[in-house]
């Protein structure tokens, strides 16, 4: 089926007064919608036919593999910057409590010494205060997430 054909058969569906058609042929699937707003969809994928899945005893079926995928990737050139680790485990906060404001956002300069953030742990809020000075580059962990003991929290830029 060509592109003529296609355009062709938009036009028929449309003085059809039809709100979806679908056309299926050995290698192209069409779905054509039309509504109130006489918008229409037209959609061109090959069909792909599936095997039958087998059904493997269970000592055969290897475990389950997970990868960490990062959803934001780091600066481009991160040797210049500085990390800020966790000296403790514990629950990550971004503010002394839930009405006070953020103690650093990105693009912030601090300095030797400023509290960064709180990491609670064992009913104890520890102040996690800053070894250098610099500017905020990215915040690597959501505010109330657990964290591990080494674990970088913020890069900072010393420059």
């Amino acid at each position: 089926m060509n592109l003529k054909d296609i355009q062709n058969l938009i036009k028929f569906v449309a003085k059809s007064g039809a709100t979806e058609v679908k056309l299926e042929m050995d290698d192209v699937k069409i779905t054509i919608r039309t509504g109130d707003s006489v918008k229409t969809v037209v959609q061109q994928v090959p069909v792909v036919p599936q095997m039958p899945q087998i059904a493997h005893p269970q000592s055969v079926i290897a475990p389950n593999v997970t990868t960490n995928v990062p959803t934001e990737t780091p600066p481009k050139d991160d040797s210049k910057y500085i990390t800020i680790k966790s000296p403790i485990i514990g629950t990550f906060h971004r503010k002394p409590s839930p009405d006070k404001p953020l103690f650093v956002e990105v693009g912030q300069t601090i300095a030797e010494g400023d509290v960064l953030c709180v990491i609670e742990a064992m009913k104890l809020f520890n102040e996690i205060e800053s070894e250098v000075s610099g500017k905020i580059v990215k915040i690597l962990v959501d505010d109330s997430s657990p964290v591990e003991f080494d674990q970088p929290l913020f890069l900072v830029d010393p420059s």
